[in-house]
């Protein structure tokens, strides 16, 4: 059952209409990888129930090691992770899975805050680690969160 606070929140996210599931965008940098892999080959039949979209090699190794299917668009640092936030402004994405590497430097860093923010700002689930995905992509809230906003 949706309270009042999630209807007003469903009220300031823009959602595209067109679709039944709801479609994650999934991103993961090297170092994150392995554990992105395993996390969705563990994941598997539950992943399969949204839509992905994913960047570069990160899409490569959900299709090709995982099973999924995936709409893969460019690489992160060559203009993939903006590519998802026009998508998330435009309301495309319900939910975005970005595993980062907080340890490690990144030359597009510029491009992933605007991703993050751009989250935030429409107010869309964000995982930034796999606990957090595991809890985003269990919760029944998503399905209904699509449900409510159709």
């Amino acid at each position: 059952m949706l309270s009042k606070y999630w209807d007003s929140m469903l009220s300031q996210v823009k959602l595209a209409s067109n679709r039944e599931r709801p479609r994650i965008a999934i991103i993961a940098h090297d170092g994150k990888k392995a554990d992105l892999v395993a996390f969705a080959t563990f994941n598997r039949s539950r992943l399969q129930e949204y839509d992905i979209v994913a960047t570069g090699a990160t899409g490569d190794l959900l299709r090709d090691k995982v099973g999924l299917d995936v709409e893969r668009v460019t690489a992160g640092p060559h203009g993939g992770d903006v590519q998802i936030a026009s998508r998330v402004v435009e309301g495309d994405i319900d939910a975005v899975l970005f595993m980062v590497d907080p340890l490690d430097k990144h030359p597009h860093d510029p491009d992933i805050q605007t991703l993050l923010r751009i989250c935030n700002v429409c107010n869309i689930p964000l995982a930034t680690n796999i606990a957090t995905a595991d809890v985003l992509i269990s919760s029944p809230l998503l399905q209904e969160f699509r449900a409510a906003a159709s």
